[in-house]
């Protein structure tokens, strides 16, 4: 039921590039002073006459390049630091939504503000999202699931169903592949048993917070659940997602390998691939999902 050593099996778990989620900005001269430097130098060299070149020739154009690349850096850094970050999807909990080997682009900014001041939009949190957070746990991990219950809700699950205040929930994205019976997870919350993978603490709060068979959410707090419901370790066994740990929504598959040993992997050796007939060009294309590149995320 879990990964080994970082996280549970039946989680999501996010890896971030670069592995420490963070990155350091480049130290660079301001654009104006780097451009006036750049024309004192070029009004300070003697003229030439057509025809004759000296030694260092060509030389402004590559620190005009140089330059260039400098700022592309800055860019990128300051978007991934404060915008956009890269993470991987290493196991299953959320399939078909996302699948291991898919590549995401997080939106990093404040989801709490409902506004849109900054370079994506900024929505405010809503049932039914596909959020990026801090492992309640472990918070150096992260986690990838889908908010089905928002501050105020009375939850329930009945067989395996979400009922938001009494109504069930419409929910096109879940799946539930065939498994053995499991009264805990399917008829959440249940106080007569408890699941071994049940975090204590969280066992012991949930009890203050159940009214008539369901589950208050408090303010600044969200219930959490894997589209993949039968695999998926979430808030039934940990608890609440607060808002302070919500890193950002996932908005695009930017690219998506296949993974060996998964039910959708087509990956072939060379030499496998030349019995098929497909060749080493067959063998190299098959290594990714091309059909998910660029894909939005919903």
């Amino acid at each position: 039921m879990s990964d080994p050593v970082v996280s549970p099996n039946r989680s999501a778990e996010l890896s971030a590039h670069p592995p420490d989620g963070r990155t350091q900005g480049v130290p660079i001269k301001a654009p104006s002073a780097v451009l006036d430097g750049a024309a004192v130098r070029s009004a300070s060299k003697p003229h030439r006459t057509a025809g004759r070149h000296g030694p260092h020739d060509g030389q402004p154009g590559l620190l005009h390049s140089f330059q260039s690349l400098i700022y592309i850096i800055v860019v990128a850094v300051f978007i991934i630091t404060f915008c956009v970050q890269p993470f991987r999807i290493p196991s299953g909990s959320m399939e078909p939504t996302l699948l291991i080997g898919d590549f995401l682009l997080v939106n990093k900014q404040d989801l709490s503000s409902g506004g849109s001041g900054g370079l994506l939009p900024t929505p405010a949190i809503r049932r039914g999202e596909i959020i990026v957070f801090h492992y309640p746990v472990d918070p150096s991990i992260h986690l990838v699931k889908r908010i089905v219950g928002i501050p105020g809700d009375h939850l329930k699950l009945r067989d395996g169903h979400v009922y938001i205040n009494g109504t069930p929930l419409r929910e096109p994205y879940a799946v539930y592949r065939k498994s053995g019976p499991d009264n805990f997870r399917d008829n959440f919350p249940r106080l007569q048993s408890a699941d071994p993978a049940i975090d204590s603490r969280w066992w012991i709060r949930m009890r203050t917070l159940i009214d008539e068979g369901e589950l208050i959410i408090p303010q600044d707090s969200y219930f959490v659940l894997g589209d993949n419901r039968n695999d998926s370790e979430d808030s039934r066994y940990w608890g609440f997602v607060p808002r302070a740990a919500i890193v950002g929504q996932p908005f695009l598959i930017y690219f998506s390998l296949h993974q060996p040993g998964t039910d959708d992997s087509t990956v072939l050796t060379s030499e496998a691939a030349d019995r098929e007939g497909t060749g080493v060009v067959g063998a190299f294309t098959d290594f990714a999902r091309w059909d998910r590149v660029l894909q939005v995320v919903h």
